[in-house]
């Protein structure tokens, strides 16, 4: 695809790194020189040096002949976003993308209005970061999660400690064990330090890897009690630094649990913040949050889930580990820099939130065949996890799962067909309009989408 970015910024320039790597003609838009020549140091890029909203600088970027175009551009209004994304699609541009800071702009009316305007996707960052945040409380018992028609199949990520029961065990034995209980699930991943492994039967699971299942609902609580992740009922959040994914989150929040406090050492941004949250059942406290006789003075131990959301990944990471030490069951950072997710993770932190990466998968989607519904770059992992809706003819119908030649670096997990939810197994044949859920490594991500097709 050709693909133009405007915005070198922090979210487009991980798009510009990653949409790279799939062989994808990228040109970036920027009126920043530095951050420019950055970028086409770490990736194999175009460059055009121009402000935002200039056609002249979009015509040399070729947009007109883009298959998508998205506009990031950082620092600015909302508004310069969508302004270039409506310019993009009158100058010929397919598709069109444009990143916003307003809540509202996301209601349904807005959208459709918006759609109708040209503009195929408007997506906000910080909104999306909530959003996964809310989810991975939902989910308590795994490092990170999935849904896939409303629960009817989970993908859920553990982490084998020193006293986990599947310590060298053979996948092929855990899948014995757990079929005694007649239920059905596949291990599809597997991530061991820096690498992730697809799995075959006599692969070994060690310790402190991080294993990747599908299954059903009833599935999932099985093997949450087998593995000895007892799931932690949520019902008050401490979060720390009052930034805007903190306040979408407190927000989401307010109306599902008992009890929302907020740490803001700032003054006036707490005051902004406790006006913006007025009504709601959301507390905004005014102190240092990385002061641990602060945290014990607002009773930090009485709650069930920490949640750091300032713009210091190192001191979100170690809130994190503190808030561990006092009895927190359920921790959640906000970590920007992707060279520090592994560490947080290996430090004890329960989830990390990567805003980049899930805005990622949200565009993504856009440079695959158009069946794909949805896709998310979960934490841990280099792998993506991608959801297919088939099209009559595709590929993937002409034979069972054991006859047909899946790429050796993705594996079909589960199947939603009507409302029924089924683990793929050798001799699953697979049927148009069923719902097929792929974890897949980056560079088979193509060959995944062919099959589709």
């Amino acid at each position: 695809m050709k693909i133009v970015i405007q915005g070198a910024g922090e979210v487009g320039s991980h798009l510009a790194k990653m949409l790279s790597h799939e062989a994808n003609d990228i040109t970036v838009i920027d009126d920043n020189a530095e951050r420019l020549a950055a970028l086409t140091a770490i990736a194999d890029i175009s460059t055009i040096l121009s402000p935002p909203s200039s056609i002249k600088g979009m015509r040399d970027a070729d947009v007109p002949h883009a298959d998508l175009f998205i506009s990031v551009v950082p620092f600015v209004p909302q508004e310069v976003n969508i302004v270039s994304a409506l310019l993009a699609k009158n100058l010929g541009a397919t598709k069109v993308t444009a990143r916003i800071s307003d809540n509202n702009y996301l209601a349904t009316e807005n959208k459709i209005l918006f759609k109708q305007m040209g503009i195929e996707l408007m997506f906000y960052p910080e909104r999306l970061a909530a959003d996964e945040i809310c989810d991975l409380l939902k989910h308590s018992s795994s490092v990170e999660s999935m849904d896939f028609a409303r629960g009817k199949l989970q993908i859920e990520a553990f982490r084998l400690e020193e006293d986990s029961p599947l310590l060298d065990m053979k996948i092929a034995e855990f899948a014995a064990i757990t079929s005694k209980a007649d239920l059905q699930f596949r291990v599809i991943a597997i991530t061991r330090g820096s690498k992730t492994i697809m799995p075959k039967f006599d692969t070994k699971l060690l310790y402190h890897d991080l294993v990747f299942i599908v299954a059903t609902k009833e599935g999932i609580a099985f093997l949450s009690k087998f593995l000895g992740h007892s799931t932690v009922e949520i019902d008050s959040v401490m979060i720390l630094g009052g930034s805007r994914i903190a306040e979408l989150t407190a927000l989401q929040l307010s109306s599902k649990i008992s009890r929302v406090t907020i740490l803001e050492k700032d003054r006036e941004t707490a005051i902004k913040l406790s006006g913006k949250l007025a009504g709601k059942n959301v507390q905004v406290v005014i102190g240092d949050g990385r002061n641990t006789d602060f945290l014990v003075e607002e009773g930090i131990k009485d709650y069930d889930a920490f949640v750091a959301l300032t713009k210091n990944d190192e001191a979100n990471v170690l809130a994190c580990v503190m808030a561990k030490r006092f009895g927190i069951r359920r921790t959640v950072a906000e970590v920007e820099n992707i060279e520090y997710i592994r560490l947080a993770e290996e430090m004890g932190v329960d989830s990390i939130i990567n805003k980049k990466l899930i805005t990622a998968g949200r565009l993504f989607k856009y440079t695959v065949s158009g069946k794909a519904r949805l896709i998310k770059y979960m934490s841990g992992t280099d792998a993506e996890v991608l959801e297919y809706i088939v099209p009559e003819g595709a590929q993937i119908t002409k034979a069972p799962l054991k006859d047909f030649r899946f790429p050796k670096d993705a594996v079909i997990g589960g199947i939603i067909r009507g409302r029924e939810s089924l683990i793929a197994v050798g001799e699953t044949l697979i049927q148009p309009f069923d719902r097929v859920a792929v974890f897949a490594l980056p560079e088979a991500v193509s060959e995944v989408d062919k099959c589709f097709r």
